[in-house]
């Protein structure tokens, strides 16, 4: 009897903790919650309970998908940690996800956005959802889009869209997931020159 494929997927690229639960192509599990902040401390243990919802455990798992971006760079940074943290712990493929690909999966041929810092969007390419969207003001977009653009941090369904991706790539993956970054972050190395260490 053929294993039916399980995978994990997960977002935190915004303010929210999202994850589900994918058995074969039904979504078993899902839940989005809102959250300025604490994402690290709240994302294992929401995905324990989204994998007893699904009555599963961690060893069932054949592979997880997580958000890589474009969003709140520390939140990116804690999903992808834990993706690939979970991926080497487990012996599973993980698989980036892009916030684009996924909005793309929700709502295929509409113009989608990511909302950005200081009233700016990431657009993104409505013909190609994996190349790297670009950063402007929503005017910007929507002149560009011709009309109204959907910019939503955390859509319904995200983690379920982001697991179905996965579920058609894990099985080609191999390198591991990685954030990706339209912009520098804001924090930079000094420009001072290093100390002179004397003998």
């Amino acid at each position: 009897m053929a294993h039916t494929p399980l995978i994990l997927g997960f977002d935190t690229s915004a303010a929210h903790c999202a994850a589900a639960l994918l058995s074969g192509d039904r979504v078993v599990a899902e839940r989005a919650e809102p959250m300025a902040r604490g994402q690290a401390e709240r994302l294992i243990p929401l995905l324990e309970e989204i994998l007893a919802e699904g009555h599963a455990e961690w060893g069932d798992l054949t592979a997880i998908g997580v958000g890589i971006g474009p969003g709140n760079f520390t939140g990116i940074r804690i999903a992808v940690s834990a993706a690939r943290g979970l991926a080497l712990g487990l012996r599973i493929p993980a698989v980036g996800v892009t916030g684009c690909e996924a909005r793309a999966r929700l709502a295929p041929g509409e113009a989608r956005a990511i909302p950005a810092p200081r009233d700016q969007i990431y657009l993104c390419d409505r013909t190609d959802p994996r190349a790297l969207p670009r950063l402007m003001s929503r005017p910007e977009a929507e002149a560009l889009a011709g009309g109204p653009v959907q910019a939503e941090p955390c859509p319904v369904g995200l983690a379920g869209a982001i697991a179905r991706i996965a579920a058609e790539r894990w099985a080609e993956t191999t390198e591991p997931p990685a954030p990706i970054y339209t912009r520098a972050a804001a924090a930079a190395p000094s420009r001072d020159a290093p100390p002179v260490l004397l003998d």
